[in-house]
C-alpha cells in the first residue's frame, strides 16, 4: 500500500553501534532523561501509524525485553488512549524487564493496556490474535540481536510474515541486522518501519529493503548531539532526487565534443546483445559520442538497432588502440567472454591506462589474475564476480557487503561498484555510498549491461570516478522505477529501463520531480 507523508531521509547512516552510542551520548551527556526519549519515540511512531493507517482495526502490539519492546508498550499505551482496540502480546516475560522498559510496560498497564504473556496464551489464542489483527506493530528485538532469532521470537516472527495483515516496525524489523542488512534466520517483512536517532546502514542493503519496506526516520530532537557525539556514519545514502543537481544543466551552445567520447569493448560470439544495451544506454546518458567494439557480425544488427552509435567490428585486439586513443573513458567487459578475444580486447584496454570501466567477464578474467591496484578504473561487480574477485563465497559478499566492497577495492584500487539492493559504491577518497531503493524488476539478464553503459556516459561527463558511480546507480534505479509505473516488475526489459532513462532526465532537468521523501513517498 503506498504510504504518504513524511520528512526526507538524511543521508548519514550509521552502524547499530554507532547510533547506540549517539543514543547514550543523549543520555549521559547531556542529560535527556532515558524514558522521556522513549515516549517522545513511542509518540512518534504512534503518530506515524494513525498516519498511514487512520483505520488499523485492531492492532496486534508484539514486545520484546529492551528498549525495542518498551517502545512498543508505549505505542500500545498510545493507542490505548486514543481509543483504539489493542492487544498486547509480551513475546519476552515481563518479569524480565528492567529500567526503562519495565517503566514502559508499567505505563502501558496504567494506561489500560490488557498485557498477555505470551507463555500463558494458547496456540488456539495467539492464532486468533494475529487472524484478527488490522495491523501488527513488531517491537520485539533492536539493534542489540546480530544472530538468528531464538525461540519463542523466531515462531513469532514467522507468524507475522504469514499473517494478511500488514506489519509496521519499530526502530527496526525483528530480525534484520541493523549494521549489515543481513538475516542469519528469520525476520519480519514489514511494510513500513520507524527508525529513530541515526539511520542504520543495514535498512538500505541486502535485505533491508525487503525486511524494512517504506523508512520514515525521527530525530527525536537529537540531530546536533549525534553531531557532538563524535560517531562517525558508516556510509551515506544516496538517492537519484538528491544526486541529480551534479549532473549540469547543458548549455544552449553546447556541442558533442563537451559530453565525451565512451568507447564500449562487448559482444563476443554469443553476446551480442550485451554491447548493444551498454551502447544505447551511454547514448541515452547523455554521452556525446558513442563507439562499440564489437565482433564483425554484430555491426549491422548495432547499427539498426540505434544508428547514432559508431560501431565497429574487430577480429584481434591488436585493431582496439585507434578506437582506444579517440575515446575519452573506455566500458570493457560486457559479453566479452573469457576466450582469446576477450583477454586480448582486456589486455589492450588495460594497458592504454586511460579511465575505464570494467563489468561482468572483465572482472572474471581479472579474478583469476595476481590483483594490481590502479586507480584508473571503476569495477562493478555482482555479488557472484564480487566472490570471484575476494575468491570467496557469495554468502560472504552478502554478509556484509560494505565490508566487500572496500576489500575489493583495497585489491583492485579505483572505485567499486557492488550491485545488488542497496548498491554499494566505495573509494579510497570518501565514505561509502549506499544507493537508496530497490525494484524488483530489474533481476533479469542484461541490466547490469545497461548500467555499464550509463556508468561510462556519466564518467565522460563527470570526470568524477565516485560521483559518477553513485550517480549511475542512482540514474539505473530511477529509470526502471520509471519505467515498472507502466511495465510493472515482472517482464521488465533492460531495454525498457534505457528507454526510460531520457524521460528521467528530462524531469531532473525541467527541476519537476518533486522532493525525493522516505523510500519514494511523494511530499504532502
Amino acid at each position: 500500500m503506498p504510504l504518504s507523508g513524511g520528512h526526507s531521509l538524511p543521508e548519514d547512516l550509521f552502524s547499530a553501534d554507532a547510533v547506540r552510542e549517539i543514543d547514550r551520548y543523549v543520555i549521559d551527556q547531556q542529560g535527556v532523561d532515558g524514558f522521556e526519549l522513549m515516549q517522545a519515540a513511542a509518540a512518534s511512531a504512534f503518530r506515524r501509524l494513525v498516519r498511514y493507517w487512520p483505520e488499523p482495526g485492531r492492532i496486534l502490539v508484539l514486545c520484546g525485553a529492551g528498549n525495542n519492546g518498551g517502545d512498543g508498550y508505549l505505542v500500545a499505551a498510545n493507542a490505548a488512549r486514543h481509543g483504539l482496540s489493542v492487544d498486547c502480546i509480551a513475546v519476552a516475560p515481563t518479569e524480565k524487564l528492567t529500567g526503562d522498559a519495565r517503566k514502559a510496560w508499567q505505563k502501558a498497564v496504567e494506561d489500560g493496556v490488557h498485557v498477555r504473556e505470551l507463555s500463558d496464551v494458547t496456540d488456539s489464542e495467539i492464532s486468533e490474535h494475529f487472524a484478527s489483527a488490522g495491523l501488527i506493530v513488531d517491537a520485539m528485538l533492536g539493534t542489540g540481536v546480530t544472530g538468528a532469532p531464538r525461540e519463542p521470537f523466531a515462531t513469532t516472527i514467522r507468524r507475522c510474515n504469514e499473517a494478511d495483515a500488514p506489519v509496521l516496525a519499530i526502530d527496526l524489523p525483528s530480525g534484520l541486522n541493523a549494521t549489515t542488512g543481513t538475516v542469519a534466520g528469520e525476520a519480519v517483512r514489514a511494510v513500513a518501519t520507524v527508525t529513530f536517532i541515526g539511520l542504520k546502514a543495514g535498512l538500505f542493503t541486502g535485505q533491508g529493503p525487503e525486511c524494512a519496506g517504506d523508512i520514515a526516520f525521527e530525530s527525536l530532537d537529537t540531530d546536533d548531539w549525534a553531531a557532538e557525539s563524535g560517531q562517525r556514519p558508516l556510509a551515506h545514502r544516496v538517492d537519484w532526487a538528491g544526486i541529480r543537481c551534479a549532473i549540469p544543466r547543458r548549455p544552449r551552445v553546447a556541442h558533442k565534443g563537451r559530453f565525451g567520447h565512451v568507447l564500449i569493448v562487448a559482444g563476443d560470439r554469443g553476446f551480442g546483445g550485451a554491447g548493444m544495451m551498454a551502447a544505447e544506454a551511454a547514448s541515452r546518458a547523455g554521452a556525446g559520442m558513442v563507439t562499440l567494439a564489437t565482433r564483425p557480425e554484430y555491426v549491422a544488427p548495432a547499427l539498426a538497432r540505434c544508428p547514432s552509435v559508431m560501431v565497429q567490428g574487430l577480429i584481434h585486439g591488436s585493431e582496439l588502440p585507434p578506437l582506444i586513443k579517440a575515446a575519452d573513458v573506455i566500458v570493457c567487459g560486457p559479453g566479452i567472454g573469457r576466450g582469446a578475444w576477450g583477454q586480448q580486447m582486456l589486455q589492450q584496454v588495460v594497458a592504454s591506462g586511460k579511465p575505464r570501466v570494467l563489468d561482468a567477464d572483465a572482472l572474471n578474467l581479472m579474478a583469476s589474475r595476481v590483483a594490481q591496484p590502479v586507480d584508473a578504473h571503476i569495477l562493478t561487480p555482482h555479488p557472484g564476480e564480487a566472490a570471484r574477485l575476494l575468491k570467496c563465497g557469495v554468502a560472504d559478499i552478502e554478509n556484509d557487503r560494505v565490508g566487500a566492497a572496500e576489500k575489493i577495492r583495497q585489491l583492485f584500487g579505483g572505485v567499486v561498484l557492488l550491485k545488488g539492493a542497496g548498491t554499494i559504491v566505495a573509494s579510497g577518497n570518501a565514505l561509502p555510498d549506499i544507493i537508496s531503493g530497490s525494484n524488483p524488476g530489474m533481476a533479469t539478464g542484461g541490466m547490469g549491461d545497461v548500467l555499464s553503459g550509463i556508468l561510462g556516459s556519466l564518467y565522460a561527463q563527470l570526470a568524477d570516478a565516485h560521483l559518477s558511480a553513485s550517480a549511475a546507480a542512482a540514474l539505473h534505479l530511477a529509470a526502471a522505477n520509471h519505467a515498472s509505473e507502466t511495465q510493472g516488475y515482472m517482464g521488465l526489459l533492460p531495454t525498457d529501463v534505457i528507454d526510460a532513462i531520457p524521460g528521467v532526465l528530462m524531469r531532473s532537468e525541467r527541476g519537476s520531480a518533486g522532493g525525493q521523501t522516505e523510500q519514494g513517498v511523494p511530499e504532502e
